[in-house]
C-alpha cells in the first residue's frame, strides 16, 4: 500500500503531488471577479509499501459496485482534468464504490456562512454522483503535511475531507488576496488503480466575510467552495468564461456545461476495494 504524505522525512509516499488552489478576488462589481493561480508540485513515486501503522485496513467502506450514478453529461469538452502522476492511468478520481466523507472545522466561520458548505457539497454530489456524508465538525486543524490516518480522530478509515474557515496566520497560502485552497492526495495499494485521498478546502475567513456584506455574497461564497471542491474531485481550470472553472469568474454563482461534463465524468472513476 502507498499513501502520498507531506511531510519532510517521509515514510510512507505516493504521487507526492501537491494540487493548491487559490482564488484571487478583484473587488470591483461586487466581489464578482477573480482570478485563480494553481501550484502544482511533483516529486518521484515510491514502490509499493506493505500495510502497517499508517495506513488504515484495506476495504473499510467499501462496496462491491458504485454508490451512486452521475447524471447524463452535457455535450462539452470544456473541461480539464488534473493531469495523471502515473503512466498507466489517465486520470485520477475518487473511488466511487465507497462514500466521500467530510468534515468542518468550525472555528472562525462567518457570521451569514451558515450552510454555504453543505450546499456547495450537495452541488458537487449532485453533478458526479459520488456520495458524500457529513461527519460534523472536527477539531483537526488544516495542514500542508496532514496525515492521511487519523484513527484517534477518525477511526480505522482514510481521513475525510476537511474543510476549514482559515487565514494568513496559519496557512500562509492563503497571504494576501488569496480566498480559499483546495486539493487531494493520493493513495495507491498494490495491483489497484489511484484514487484521490484526504482532500483539503482551506477558506480565508477574513476574504468571506467581506464578500458576505454584499447582496449576492452567500452566492459568491458558495461558488468559491463549489470551485475548490470541484478541483479536490479532479478538476483543473479552463480557459472558457462560462465555466465556472474559469481561471477569472465574472459574476458565475453555478458550473457550467463543461464544469458538469468533467464532473460527470470524475463520478465514473474506478473502484479500489483492495485500498
Amino acid at each position: 500500500m502507498t499513501v502520498r504524505r507531506r511531510r519532510v522525512g517521509l515514510r510512507v509516499a505516493t504521487a507526492l503531488v501537491l494540487v493548491l488552489v487559490a482564488v484571487l478576488y478583484a473587488t470591483p462589481s461586487l466581489h464578482s471577479r477573480f482570478r485563480e493561480r494553481v501550484a502544482l508540485q511533483r516529486l518521484p513515486l515510491p514502490g509499493p509499501l506493505l500495510p502497517g501503522p499508517d495506513v488504515p485496513p484495506s476495504g473499510v467502506g467499501a462496496s462491491a459496485v458504485p454508490l451512486g450514478t452521475p447524471p447524463p453529461a452535457p455535450a462539452s469538452t470544456a473541461y480539464r482534468l488534473f493531469e495523471s502522476p502515473v503512466d498507466d492511468q489517465e486520470w485520477v478520481a475518487y473511488d466511487p464504490c465507497r462514500p466521500l466523507h467530510y468534515v468542518v472545522r468550525p472555528d472562525n466561520a462567518p457570521s451569514g456562512s451558515e450552510g454555504l458548505v453543505q450546499a456547495a457539497v450537495a452541488e458537487v454530489s449532485a453533478a458526479t454522483g459520488l456520495q458524500f456524508i457529513d461527519d460534523g465538525a472536527t477539531t483537526e486543524a488544516p495542514s500542508e503535511d496532514r496525515d492521511l490516518y487519523q484513527p484517534e480522530l477518525y477511526g480505522e478509515s482514510w481521513v475525510p475531507v476537511l474543510i476549514t474557515w482559515t487565514g494568513p496566520e496559519e496557512i500562509p497560502g492563503l497571504a494576501g488576496d488569496i480566498a480559499g485552497l483546495g486539493g487531494s492526495d493520493y493513495a495507491r495499494a498494490p495491483r489497484q488503480p489511484l484514487v484521490f485521498e484526504g482532500g483539503q478546502v482551506q477558506l480565508d475567513a477574513a476574504d468571506a466575510v467581506d464578500t458576505l456584506r454584499f447582496p449576492d455574497g452567500r452566492a459568491y461564497v458558495q461558488a468559491t467552495i463549489m470551485h475548490e471542491l470541484a478541483h479536490v474531485v479532479g478538476l483543473d481550470h479552463v480557459d472558457d468564461p462560462d465555466e465556472l472553472m474559469n481561471t477569472r469568474n465574472l459574476g458565475l454563482t453555478a458550473f457550467g456545461e463543461g464544469d458538469r461534463a468533467g464532473l460527470a465524468l470524475l463520478g465514473t472513476g474506478p473502484c479500489a476495494p483492495g485500498l
